[in-house]
């Protein structure tokens, strides 16, 4: 399908448990990427606590989505941003952050970008449409 030149952006602000925000964001992102959208999409406030590592929910009977997120690369979503703020107000290292796919030809582990609220308000600002979970 052709680009639509429509910038979108994924913003995901919610806790990763005890809702169905964080899955249906998963769900979102790839409809969007399906239309071969000019996605971004952000982690920030209690939605960085999404791209922890060794996440597993089974114990809570609730379907995991740390398999989506790890495979945003493969659905060609790589614009993908988590608020430096947001990691540190809730004591996530960088390097404690799941990788979103790998690099074909390294075979290294891409991860989000992580950005300061500047950049990201700024990169707002230039969307056509944000969807905000």
């Amino acid at each position: 399908m052709a680009a639509t030149g429509k910038k979108v952006m994924v913003t995901v602000r919610r806790a990763p448990h005890g809702s169905i925000y964080v899955q249906e964001s998963v769900e979102v992102m790839f409809i969007f990427a399906t239309y071969d959208m000019d996605l971004s999409v952000v982690f920030l406030d209690d939605g960085v606590l999404a791209l922890q590592k060794g996440q597993d929910t089974k114990g809570l009977g609730i379907k995991g989505f740390m398999a989506s997120l790890g495979a945003l690369v493969d659905w060609e979503v790589t614009n993908v941003y988590v608020d430096r703020q947001s990691l540190k107000d809730r004591n996530i290292a960088e390097d404690a952050i799941i990788s979103i796919g790998k690099d074909d030809d390294t075979d290294a582990p891409i991860r989000p970008k992580v950005l300061d609220s500047a950049e990201i308000a700024k990169m707002m600002a230039a969307q056509h449409a944000i969807a905000s979970f």
